[in-house]
């Protein structure tokens, strides 16, 4: 169990009247099953009358009968990435107990550092260590164009370049795949998330996961991988693989955005006004930043964008205490 992630984190919750249940972990949700992983096989869960498939995710940690797999109940998370998709009310969870994201970008036009940026967000508001992956680096001449695009992105921010294909990945990639330890890949179709996962998992003929090419005009792929999945790396740790993500809303942010911009974020108490928008007030820090050079006009404005974005979508709690309630997100009014 320990090479599937399990932890003290997670057995100092069990109950002592809970000892006598199974730990394991969700591999698979669908909207009407889930399945699951034990130390030896994996398993369909039987779910209790009005379970709601949607309050698990891949990576998810749970209790069920030994000789039933009746699901019991979910054990508290460590980490847990989601997103709110257009018009929905409720965040998408996108994988729950990852210890490391993997943001994988191709070398060619899919690389988008402001769309990498919104991944990064998600990754530190979750707490998970994020990694760039650049694949397709046999595709061109040099790497270290793309790379150069990605690197100042965040602070202390990893970077490695590599061919999925290749096994040469497994070891670029080992510092964060050893034996208990989750990454999760995501990223745009297209990029190789799901050739590099064969890689990762020695996953041959059948068993490896559907990859596809890319259209040349505008680099971009078709998703071949259409859920999500839980997976266990060659000599050690897990994947959880996702499908590709078109558009990624930024919302429900309160350290991520601050994670992604530390050098404004470190700049915004020296302004003269605490509630400073950095666009146009006398004595702001920032701009005066900017004007000096030491930092990039282009970064303040991506940082104002999301911030804004982040706002618009939030739904915010109104109503008189005891009796609050849920305001829409994009309705401030």
């Amino acid at each position: 169990m320990a090479a599937l992630g399990w932890s003290p984190f997670f057995a100092a919750q069990i109950a002592p009247d809970e000892a006598h249940l199974q730990p394991l972990r969700i591999s698979n949700v669908h909207r009407s099953r889930m399945s699951a992983q034990s130390a030896d096989e994996t398993l369909r869960l039987v779910l209790p009358p009005q379970t709601s498939t949607a309050d698990y995710a891949v990576g998810d940690w749970v209790l069920a009968e030994p000789e039933t797999a009746l699901l019991v109940r979910r054990l508290d998370r460590s980490s847990l990435l989601q997103r709110r998709t257009e018009g929905a009310r409720a965040q998408q969870l996108i994988a729950a107990n990852v210890d490391t994201l993997f943001i994988a970008t191709s070398c060619n036009d899919d690389l988008n550092p402001a769309r990498i940026e919104r991944y990064l967000a998600l990754a530190n508001e979750a707490g998970t260590r994020p990694v760039i992956v650049l694949t397709k680096v046999d595709k061109v001449d040099d790497p270290a164009f793309w790379r150069d695009q990605v690197t100042g992105l965040q602070r202390g921010l990893e970077v490695v370049s590599l061919d999925a294909t290749s096994e040469s990945a497994k070891a670029i990639l080992a510092p964060w795949c050893g034996a208990g330890q989750t990454v999760a890949l995501v990223g745009s179709s297209g990029v190789g998330k799901s050739s590099l996962l064969n890689t990762l998992t020695d996953k041959t003929g059948e068993e490896a996961q559907l990859t596809g090419s890319i259209r040349e005009d505008d680099a971009k792929g078709r998703h071949t991988t259409t859920s999500r999945s839980l997976h266990a790396i060659s000599g050690g740790g897990t994947v959880i693989d996702t499908p590709g993500i078109r558009t990624l809303h930024v919302s429900d942010l309160s350290i991520g955005l601050e994670v992604l911009f530390a050098e404004i974020t470190e700049l915004a108490p020296e302004c003269r006004f605490r509630d400073c928008t950095h666009a146009h007030e006398p004595g702001c820090a920032v701009q005066a930043a900017v004007k000096a050079g030491s930092l990039d006009p282009a970064r303040l404005e991506r940082w104002r964008k999301l911030s804004e974005e982040n706002i618009s979508n939030t739904p915010v709690m109104t109503g008189p205490r005891g009796n609050r309630k849920v305001k829409p997100a994009g309705n401030r009014r």
